[in-house]
């Protein structure tokens, strides 16, 4: 269970502004909240899947400590990558917006094609080295469908009015103050 809502608050914060989040809005503009929701925790389930199993292969090869101390650094980076913000490429919203025969489909591999690499990945790795993979899995997953919701919920009816600037700021804390305890610890 500690893995299960450890994974689910750290990838919940780590999403908030993050690029994905911006096409999940992007997509609710074009799209039902459902399917977008839907190939969103598709793409995350595969993702977040492969995410676990690399960090448990680590996570059993690394010693405890080392890996503490890589992740505390790692959450510190982190914290610097959520400040230097994310933003949808010219080429990525027109891919958005121009997406009509199956709906399901393209949202499912933008999410998944989106999230190789992004930082909601390397904390799911990193959160599997020292938990279990399960619940990591489990958690990253609705940590990430979560804060997609609520960029779905905004994106339809709110428009582009989010005080981005403080969910910034809050989520580069969030990291900081949990790489630190890992370092402390």
């Amino acid at each position: 269970m500690q893995a299960f809502w450890t994974s689910l608050a750290v990838i919940f914060v780590a999403e908030l502004g993050d690029k994905s989040q911006l096409m999940a809005m992007t997509f609710a503009t074009r799209f039902r909240a459902l399917t977008v929701l839907t190939g969103i925790t598709l793409a995350t389930l595969l993702v977040h899947l492969v995410s676990v199993v690399f960090g448990r292969v680590v996570g059993d090869a690394l010693p405890e400590g080392l890996i503490s101390v890589i992740a505390g650094l790692a959450f510190l980076g982190f914290a610097l990558w959520t400040l230097r913000g994310d933003e949808l490429s010219e080429e990525e919203k027109s891919k958005a917006a121009t997406v009509t025969r199956n709906a399901l489909i393209a949202v499912t591999v933008a999410f998944f094609l989106s999230e190789l690499g992004d930082k909601t990945m390397l904390a799911t790795i990193t959160l599997a080295t020292q938990h279990g993979w399960f619940g990591t899995w489990i958690g990253s997953t609705l940590g990430m469908v979560a804060a997609d919701a609520v960029a779905i919920l905004v994106g339809r009816y709110l428009g582009t009015a989010l005080p981005e600037k403080w969910i910034k700021y809050g989520a580069a804390a969030a990291f900081a103050v949990f790489g630190v305890l890992l370092l402390i610890g």
